[in-house]
């Protein structure tokens, strides 16, 4: 196989490779040979079809099986014998240089930047430390209380953690909103499920009570026709319930799962379920750290265009989905919209591919205790934990995802050792919170 490379600017590089094209025939014949021998054709017996019918019933396949696996090893071998690093996937189409008898392709591509020298003892990094409380455990035994609780409907006054049934509607200027009827909702005082001045002037109401409030709302309140603008907002009561919160009982304790009723198993399985979250936050923390430091260090490096802009376009793409999800209409997306997020997706860019280069300049390899304790870790949250392990470990591409993650923790993991670092204690609560 001939290989050429050419450089098509600082980061992109074209790779042209010919082959003979009896090599894909002879590999072709060979491969539908071998299916000849065991095909099962009705009409046929078996090892006696025709070589017509097999080409014709297998052919494309196996023709565009055998290219596909030249293409990838002529390419492999290429990038490995002129010591290329590929930054994102390479587009591989046929070339119209070629000679008679031979078959051309180019694969076009981005290579990683040259990062110089890579000095971990450069970066400083706060490493956040936690741990679960008995505390901890208590409140989250009042959360699981407060998702079992029930309502019953009382004629005092409406006070905090009460249920109100509030019909409401509003007047801006002229304008009613809405035009006609009103709007009906259920919130829980307190909650913050809706606007604060509403809230606070639901404190005190009975059922049918009705009350009106001035209420200014946000620039940037949810509906357009109230942002930024002052409101009368009537409010009537329909109703007003207080909530009824479950004895931690064996029965409360066995509907989580916990067979024995025992409050020390439920207590332990809490703690471990805690644990398990504060661990993914601190790393997410931990990942935050380290990869504004990277950022920060390595600020001017060039990076690959394409791939920037492929990562731009993957994180507008989630906003999208995102938003879907939440019942929004995201609308038509403008050609340009991805330019939006080309910053963070350079960010995002440079930390892969710096991590990705300490992993190699290091030699660290992915480590099977880690991975197989995460796995166990992911498993444990389902009722049939040995099933999520035989997914995954039946299943390449999600096993390859959880290998990809592990291995970038790891190497987080690395360069924090290694960087100037301070540890700073956080309480549970603190440490959950969404950066």
């Amino acid at each position: 196989m001939q290989v050429s490379v050419e450089s098509l600017g600082s980061l992109e590089r074209r790779l042209t490779f010919r082959l003979p094209s009896e090599r894909l025939e002879s590999q072709v014949g060979g491969r539908l040979r071998e299916i000849a021998r065991t095909a099962r054709i009705k009409g046929f017996r078996p090892g006696k079809v025709p070589a017509k019918v097999i080409e014709q019933r297998y052919g494309q396949q196996v023709r565009a099986e055998v290219l596909d696996g030249l293409l990838q090893e002529g390419f492999n071998e290429a990038v490995r014998d002129n010591e290329l690093r590929l930054a994102g996937q390479p587009k591989i189409e046929p070339s119209e240089d070629k000679g008679e008898g031979e078959l051309a392709y180019t694969a076009t591509f981005e290579v990683v930047p040259d990062f110089g020298d890579i000095d971990m003892s450069k970066l400083s990094v706060v490493r956040h430390t936690s741990e679960v409380t008995e505390e901890d455990i208590d409140r989250m035994i009042e959360n699981l209380r407060l998702q079992r609780r029930s309502w019953s409907a009382v004629t005092r006054p409406a006070q905090a953690g009460d249920a109100v049934d509030v019909e409401t509607w509003s007047q801006v200027g002229d304008a009613r909103l809405p035009a006609e009827g009103a709007e009906r909702g259920v919130t829980v005082l307190g909650s913050g499920a809706m606007f604060k001045d509403i809230e606070d002037a639901l404190v005190g109401i009975e059922k049918d009570g009705e009350k009106t409030v001035e209420v200014t709302f946000p620039a940037d309140w949810r509906q357009p026709a109230l942002a930024g603008k002052t409101a009368q907002v009537h409010l009537k009561a329909e109703q007003v319930s207080e909530q009824q919160l479950p004895e931690v009982d064996a029965a409360f304790i066995r509907s989580f799962g916990v067979k024995s009723g025992d409050m020390d198993q439920f207590r332990a399985d809490i703690r471990t379920n805690l644990e398990r979250e504060l661990k993914g936050a601190l790393m997410n923390r931990l990942r935050r750290e380290v990869g504004e430091q990277l950022v920060s260090v390595y600020a001017g490096v060039e990076l690959p265009p394409k791939l920037v802009e492929s990562e731009a376009r993957s994180l507008l793409a989630q906003q999208v989905e995102q938003a879907r999800r939440n019942g929004r209409d995201p609308g038509p997306v403008p050609a340009d919209a991805h330019q939006g997020f080309m910053e963070p997706a350079r960010k995002r860019v440079l930390v892969g591919l710096l991590v990705g280069e300490v992993a190699r300049r290091n030699s660290l390899i992915l480590d099977p205790k880690r991975l197989n304790e995460h796995l166990r870790l992911i498993a444990s949250t389902y009722e049939e934990p040995q099933q999520v392990i035989d997914l995954y470990q039946n299943d390449r591409q999600l096993m390859s995802g959880l290998q990809n993650r592990v291995m970038e923790e790891q190497v987080i993991d690395w360069i924090a050792e290694r960087a100037q670092h301070t540890e700073q204690p956080l309480t549970f609560q603190e440490a959950i919170l969404p950066q």
